[in-house]
């Protein structure tokens, strides 16, 4: 795809996508694993993953870059996401994750910019965006997790943001109203588990969209809701909010096939 107005998106499960764009394949948090293992995620917190991607890897074809909102929880990066991080062109992460990872990986902190540069492609800037992958205080206890907005010349609509798993925040709301968002990638899923009661890990239905409203996306394209135990909010539950909420919000849901391209203006 040449078009530089024109992205297309494959969700193949989770955070996971493929976003295709002026000869670009960036990938987004990369899980592969099949279906039935259950992860841990730290003080007690684990899921069982219920679903398989929608691609496998080996289908993936070659992917340019890949960004890895965070590297130390299973449903955003499992094993086999982990293997392909060496045949990719670039990795972008955070600070602590670049740690982890190696030195091919580019740590980012919100707020920091980065690009992908090829001579036959556009040049893509991303930025790292704010994220709190739980309740106020957590950081130290869920560790470090980045968005990205990505600008590229061509854009009709604004930045593409990946938001990464958040909850939404004054900082996250602050910081996505200066990027000017065309297109959102929406981390949802209302994330809990039993040991730690009604605190939220990511974002629900109802506060997205309250987000969506201030920002006026021109496309929303919801993923992180489905194939996870610890994913409290399905389909049909982000739909009914969605389908409540003013009309230009209401009305830039973009639901993907799991598995099938879709291309949109961005």
């Amino acid at each position: 795809m040449s078009t530089a107005h024109q992205v297309r998106i494959t969700h193949i499960g989770g955070p996971t996508t493929l976003i295709e764009v002026g000869g670009w394949r960036l990938l987004t948090d990369p899980t592969f694993d099949p279906p039935g293992r259950r992860y841990t995620f730290g003080w007690g917190t684990s899921s069982r993953k219920l679903t398989g991607p929608a691609i496998p890897a080996a289908d993936l074809g070659p992917v340019h870059a890949v960004l890895l909102s965070h590297d130390h929880h299973g449903d955003n990066l499992d094993d086999n996401g982990r293997a392909l991080l060496s045949g990719a062109g670039a990795v972008l992460t955070t600070v602590p994750g670049a740690r982890r990872l190696g030195p091919h990986t580019r740590g980012l902190r919100a707020g920091q910019s980065t690009r992908l540069t090829h001579p036959r492609r556009p040049t893509i800037e991303v930025t790292a965006t704010p994220c709190r992958h739980g309740p106020p205080l957590s950081g130290p206890i869920v560790g470090t997790v980045i968005g990205f907005a990505l600008r590229w010349a061509g854009q009709q609509h604004g930045a593409l943001w990946v938001t990464g798993d958040t909850v939404l925040t004054r900082r996250v709301r602050r910081v996505a109203t200066r990027i000017g968002v065309g297109t959102v990638l929406l981390h949802l899923g209302g994330v809990r588990f039993p040991n730690t009661g009604p605190l939220r890990y990511s974002m629900t239905a109802r506060r997205a969209a309250k987000l969506c409203a201030e920002l006026r996306p021109h496309t929303v394209i919801p993923v992180h809701y489905e194939g996870w135990h610890h994913f409290q909010e399905p389909r049909e539950a982000i739909e009914r909010v969605f389908t409540a909420a003013p009309p230009p919000v209401r009305d830039s849901v973009h639901w993907l096939p799991p598995g099938e391209p879709t291309t949109i203006d961005a």
